[in-house]
C-alpha cells in the first residue's frame, strides 16, 4: 500500500509517499481501508518537530475513516464491512490502509458519510469536551473562540449558539469574517485588538471562557477577556508556545481558570468516546451543526495540503483522499 513517512523534521518536502507492506490486524485490533483522511494542524506541529515522535521514519496523521476489511482475533462489536472512523496512535493514517485499536474505533451512522467522518472527529470531539467538560457553557453565557473560520471553530461557534451563549469569534480576514457569522458567531474580531472589543461587548464584564488554539501571539489578550473565575482553554499552539504565567497573576486578575486540555483525556475510557462521538453524531446528523470540508487533496498531494494550511489559505475543514 502507500504511506506517507518522514525520516527527519522539517517543512512540507520531508513527506515522501512510499510502498509499505499492508499489515494484518493483531489481537483486538482492525484493518481499515481508507477512503478519506483528515488534515489537522497537529500533523504540521509532528512535521516540523514541535511534538515528538517516537522514532524515524516516522508516520502521520492520526484521523481518519473508511471500511474495515479485516479484524483481529477477539474483536466482537466489529466486522469486516462496516463504515467506521477513528482517532488513534501511532500517526499513521496517511496512508491507504492502516491497522487501528478495536476500543478506538466507532461505527458510523447511515446519514453521515466518510470524508464527512473523517474531517470531523478531532475537530467535533474537541468540541464537544471543550463546550460540555472545560467549561460547561450555559444559556446566557458569552465566550470567544479563536480562529473562528477553522475546524474546531466553526463547529464551535454552531455549538455554542445551539447553547444559548453569544459567540464572540476571531479571525485574520474579511472572508473568513464572513464564514464565520454564517457559523453562529454573533460578533467577529480581528487579532490585533480584540481584548478592548470583548470588553466593550460585554460592557466591560468579560467572558465566561476563551477557547484558545493560536497560543503565543493570543494568550496574553485572552486572559484579558475574562470574567472574574473565567477560563482559559488554550487547547492549541499555531503560533507558538504562550509565554509562562504566573498563579500571583491569574489571582489578580480575577482568580482565573487555565487549562490546557487535550483530546485523548477527554475520551481515555470506550464509554467516553462513544458518549462524545454519539452526541456529535446527534448534532451532525439532526444539520444542528453543518461540517464543512473546504479543500479536498489526493492523499499523494499531502505536502501541498500542508502548505496550503501554514499559508492560512483554507477555512474549515481539510481532507486527504487515498
Amino acid at each position: 500500500m502507500k504511506a506517507f513517512r518522514f525520516d527527519r523534521h522539517g517543512g512540507p518536502e520531508v513527506l515522501r509517499l512510499e510502498d509499505v507492506p499492508l499489515p494484518e490486524p493483531g489481537p483486538g485490533e482492525v484493518r481499515i481501508r481508507h477512503t478519506a483522511v483528515a488534515l489537522n494542524f497537529r500533523d504540521i506541529l509532528v512535521r516540523r518537530g514541535q511534538h515528538a515522535v517516537k522514532s524515524f521514519p516516522s508516520g502521520v496523521g492520526t484521523e481518519s475513516a473508511g471500511v474495515i476489511d479485516a479484524v483481529g482475533e477477539g474483536v466482537s462489536d466489529l466486522a469486516a464491512g462496516d463504515r467506521v472512523a477513528t482517532v488513534c496512535r501511532p500517526d499513521c493514517a496517511y496512508a491507504e490502509a492502516r491497522i487501528a485499536p478495536a476500543a478506538r474505533v466507532v461505527k458510523l451512522p447511515g446519514g453521515i458519510d466518510e470524508r464527512t467522518a473523517a474531517s470531523m472527529m478531532v475537530r467535533g470531539m474537541t468540541a464537544r469536551y471543550l463546550l460540555h467538560a472545560t467549561y460547561k457553557v450555559k444559556p446566557g453565557d458569552a465566550i470567544v473562540i479563536h480562529a473562528a473560520a477553522g475546524g474546531v471553530g466553526l463547529i464551535v461557534s454552531q455549538w455554542a449558539k445551539h447553547l444559548g451563549a453569544t459567540v464572540i469569534g476571531t479571525v485574520g480576514s474579511d472572508d473568513k469574517a464572513e464564514v464565520a457569522r454564517a457559523h453562529g458567531c454573533e460578533h467577529v474580531l480581528r487579532y490585533d485588538n480584540f481584548a478592548e472589543q470583548v470588553r466593550e461587548i460585554t460592557g466591560g464584564k468579560g467572558v465566561a471562557v476563551v477557547y484558545d488554539s493560536i497560543g503565543k501571539t493570543t494568550f496574553d489578550n485572552s486572559l484579558k477577556c475574562l470574567r472574574p473565575l473565567g477560563v482559559l482553554a488554550a487547547f492549541g499552539e499555531s503560533s507558538g508556545d504562550p509565554p509562562p504565567v504566573s498563579v500571583r497573576q491569574l489571582g489578580n486578575m480575577g482568580s482565573l481558570f487555565v487549562t490546557h486540555p487535550s483530546l485523548i483525556d477527554y475520551t481515555a475510557t470506550r464509554a467516553d468516546l462513544l458518549e462524545t462521538t454519539n452526541d456529535l453524531f446527534v448534532m451532525v446528523a439532526s444539520g444542528k451543526i453543518k461540517i464543512d470540508i473546504t479543500r479536498s487533496y489526493p492523499l499523494g498531494e499531502a505536502a501541498a495540503a500542508h502548505r496550503d494550511v501554514e499559508a492560512r489559505k483554507t477555512k474549515g475543514s481539510v481532507v486527504l483522499i487515498p
